[in-house]
């Protein structure tokens, strides 16, 4: 919230108003001072109210909106359910907001493609409930996922546990309607595996925030649900011997279904959370999943438990289901956990290769000490991605200080290591200022190119991205 710079908001017109309210019905457009203030924040807990908040049911609601808003000059924000971390559903400049709320549904599982068809509304949770049902699987998790929304995933790119074995949101986009500037429905992409027509628009726009476009349907790639799972429980004293973990297990052949990381302070803070069971004296613990055919998790399982005894850990493997899902539930409940420890949380999910993890993890731990904060990392480290959290009040000018510095470094940590200062939680407003340490001005300028070409005004999702 200290990284922020001032934008100039900008109200909507009455007159305006009143044309929204009639081409779409005076229930889907919001600009009592209430509604308003339940769209204006997001995760980031940072507040922005929207001028209005218009909340569609279809496409072509969408494109009117777009159409009405562009010719008038007005601000456009797309909204999922607001659990991003950076800011990017957060109407910058005022203006209007789209709420997805209602266009919620599943209009289609095409189990002989194996491809799911949504409005961008879906609930993540949901989705992957109504695949697995016929006996089919979408993997991408992230932490928010049973209340997140595809649209947002699809325009975050984001990632989740199960990522370092099956990948991020993006590899299983195989079709987008978007809304452009014109209020024109451009269509990407194809729902075969292969299609090498033309430049990959679909890829562009996933990960882009909302700045390009607004998504009214996506079409998602399925895969056949794993027949048996496994789980491992590794207790560490040293952070370090956690990065080799990570490179010997990927060393021995061993794809997991996530591989996840808590220090000591988020240990701590699940267990006030839930009383989970954890080990409260150990300095890091890893949550090991493995799955596939249950003749070849034994022998793998079995190989992960040896890899983690060999570099010290003391191990336990989850010997039924409820056992497994309350390791898991404990890792979900990280990010509320961690909440109660400051009245601020500032998030950072920042990506290093796994072969620098050893060097890196205790590179990071060192610099929540240098600036005498509390520090609490965890994450996906079977992929790189850490999150370092730093746990302020917000009320101490000498803290804020501290913490921005301490930020600042730990980009620069991931960016050394030829790492990334976002894996999964998007640039937004909180990162902004921080690309200029990750690209090059004429780097910057390409991505501003792409962003006018799509957007002249610079009216969708205006203020994210430091574009």
């Amino acid at each position: 919230m200290f990284f922020l710079q001032q934008e100039e908001r900008i109200e909507v017109p009455e007159k305006i108003k009143r044309i929204l309210k009639k081409e779409l019905g005076e229930h889907k457009v919001l600009d009592d001072d209430m509604d308003r203030l339940l769209y204006s924040y997001d995760a980031t807990r940072i507040k922005m109210m929207p001028s209005v908040v218009v909340i569609p049911e279809t496409e072509e609601e969408v494109q009117k909106i777009v159409n009405i808003c562009y010719q008038e000059g007005i601000p456009i924000t797309p909204r999922g359910a607001g659990s991003g971390y950076t800011g990017g559903a957060l109407a910058v400049k005022g203006g209007v907001l789209i709420s997805f709320e209602r266009m919620d549904k599943i209009l289609e599982i095409d189990e002989e493609n194996a491809i799911a068809r949504v409005q961008p509304g879906v609930i993540t949770y949901r989705l992957q409930q109504a695949v697995e049902k016929k006996g089919l699987f979408y993997p991408p998790d992230p932490a928010s996922y049973k209340f997140c929304t595809i649209g947002g995933n699809v325009a975050e790119n984001a990632g989740g546990p199960r990522c370092v074995k099956y990948g991020v949101t993006r590899e299983y986009v195989m079709e987008l309607n978007t809304v452009i500037h014109t209020g024109e429905v451009i269509h990407t992409g194809r729902p075969t595996l292969k299609d090498v027509a033309g430049y990959d628009i679909t890829r562009l726009l996933i990960g882009s925030e909302g700045t390009l476009g607004i998504f009214t349907e996506i079409t998602l790639k399925l895969i056949p649900k794993p027949k048996s799972a496994k789980t491992v429980k590794a207790v560490f004293q040293d952070i370090s011997s956690v990065g080799k973990t990570v490179k010997d297990i990927f060393k021995a052949g061993i794809s997991p279904s996530a591989l996840e990381f808590m220090d000591k302070l988020a240990i701590n803070a699940v267990e006030d959370f839930g009383h989970f069971g954890l080990p409260r004296d150990a300095e890091v613990l890893l949550l090991i999943e493995v799955d596939g055919h249950p003749l070849a998790l034994e022998e793998e399982i079995k190989e992960v438990a040896r890899i983690c005894e060999m570099n010290g850990a003391t191990v336990e493997v989850a010997q039924t289901e409820q056992e497994a899902n309350k390791l898991w539930e404990a890792r979900r409940s990280l990010s509320p956990a961690v909440s109660k420890l400051g009245r601020v949380k500032i998030n950072e999910d920042i990506v290093f290769p796994r072969s620098y993890l050893p060097e890196a993890l205790p590179e990071l731990r060192e610099i929540g000490r240098k600036y005498n904060l509390k520090m609490v990392n965890f994450g996906h480290i079977g992929d790189g991605n850490v999150h370092a959290n730093f746990m302020i009040s917000g009320l101490d000018k000498d803290e804020l200080a501290r913490v921005e510095k301490a930020v600042e470094e730990v980009f620069d940590l991931a960016i050394r290591y030829g790492g990334s200062i976002t894996g999964e939680h998007g640039v937004g407003i909180t990162k902004a200022n921080f690309m200029k340490k990750m690209f090059k001005p004429q780097e910057m300028d390409i991505m501003r190119g792409i962003k006018k070409v799509f957007d002249p005004q610079n009216l969708i999702n205006p203020g994210k991205m430091g574009l």
